[in-house]
């Protein structure tokens, strides 16, 4: 049987049982053509060369899962075919490499890389915002602890960096009340508004991105965002580390996303494991009681992984389709599945004559 196997410098068809190579195409000599070559092969294209050297044979093993539609995959050492016994040297290796370093590092990135980077950037900014938010209401709050109850998150920076004094607030807000704080230092009093200037920065930056999200998010993977919306569907991309990896997954383990230290947890003392990871924030399946929810859970992360698949390989817009199949099928466990499961009796705890003894208090026979 023939194996087909490539190399940085050709495509070689193989007797697996001799080593004989039966036929090759090699690289071309110009190094920029070469490097192109290998970049298709870095992306999982195939190439013509492959493509022509399988034509026509049946049966046939080849070296690369990127292979497998030509043929079975299996290991094979190819070592014996060395680029010298063809003409390659080490000094011709090194520049194609060099060229193909630069030319995917050139290439255009997809607009899903950028999801990833803006989530994890939107984690950060409410990271910093949390932090800021407390420390100024600790600080102002020795001056004036009631605007806390008055004002919240941005608002209550907000109104701090233009008034600063309690009583510039009150005035502002219409309020009549004697608040129990005590004063500040003028230099005190901008050292707080400079810190609620800059949280007003960080909350304005938080909505920019946000904003972003959201139009990046509907226009890379509308068929996601039909069935969870935008939020949810850029959170779920991020932790997979990209829109073609998500749609690669198998659906248990978009079903866990999000619920990894849970997951570690289980194995590791055997607790029970997770039935869903950061899907639980779909309202239907956060609503659901808890004997639905694994259930309730599967189906979405199966509909999840379509709406991911056609996103990714560009196929037609079913978002609609969906979730209307997805909400007959939530539908369908309620309505299955109304009441909590009955415990085992494994499940049930001791009675109070404590171990080895029957319900009458005696011994149990040995």
């Amino acid at each position: 049987m023939a194996i087909l196997v490539t190399k940085w410098f050709g495509v070689f068809l193989v007797d697996d049982k001799t080593g004989r190579v039966i036929d090759k195409r090699l690289m071309p000599r110009d190094a920029d053509e070469a490097a192109g070559k290998l970049a298709e092969i870095q992306k999982g294209s195939l190439l013509p060369e492959e493509r022509e050297l399988a034509d026509g044979r049946s049966k046939l093993s080849v070296g690369d899962r990127r292979q497998a539609e030509l043929g079975r995959p299996e290991l094979y050492d190819s070592s014996f075919i060395r680029p010298s016994d063809y003409g390659f040297d080490d000094a011709f290796m090194h520049e194609v490499m060099v060229r193909l370093g630069r030319l995917r590092t050139s290439e255009p990135i997809a607009r899903d890389k950028n999801l990833v980077q803006a989530i994890r950037s939107l984690d950060d900014l409410i990271e910093v915002s949390n932090l800021m938010s407390e420390r100024l209401h600790e600080w102002y709050g020795m001056h004036f602890p009631e605007l806390a109850d008055i004002a919240k998150d941005d608002r209550y920076a907000l109104l701090i960096a233009k008034h600063g004094d309690r009583e510039g607030i009150i005035d502002d807000l219409g309020l009549d009340l004697q608040s129990m704080g005590a004063d500040f230092d003028p230099e005190d009093m901008r050292a707080v508004q400079d810190l609620a200037d800059t949280l007003c920065g960080i909350y304005e930056s938080r909505k920019d991105t946000e904003d972003y999200i959201t139009s990046l998010v509907e226009q890379t993977c509308p068929n996601m965002c039909a069935i969870l919306g935008g939020p949810l569907s850029a959170r779920l991309i991020s932790l997979a580390g990209g829109l073609e990896r998500l749609a690669s997954l198998p659906s248990s383990t978009v079903q866990l996303l999000g619920a990894e230290k849970a997951m570690f947890r289980h194995l590791r003392s055997g607790k029970n494991p997770p039935k869903h990871g950061v899907i639980y924030q779909y309202p239907d399946l956060r609503k659901a009681p808890y004997w639905q929810r694994g259930n309730i859970a599967r189906a979405l992360a199966g509909k999840v992984l379509i709406a991911a698949k056609v996103d990714e390989y560009g196929g037609e817009f079913c978002g609609d389709r969906l979730a209307a199949e997805l909400g007959v099928r939530i539908a369908d466990i309620k309505r299955r599945y109304p009441d909590p499961p009955k415990k085992k009796p494994s499940d049930r705890k001791p009675n109070h004559h404590g171990k080895g003894r029957n319900r009458h208090g005696k011994k149990d026979r040995q």
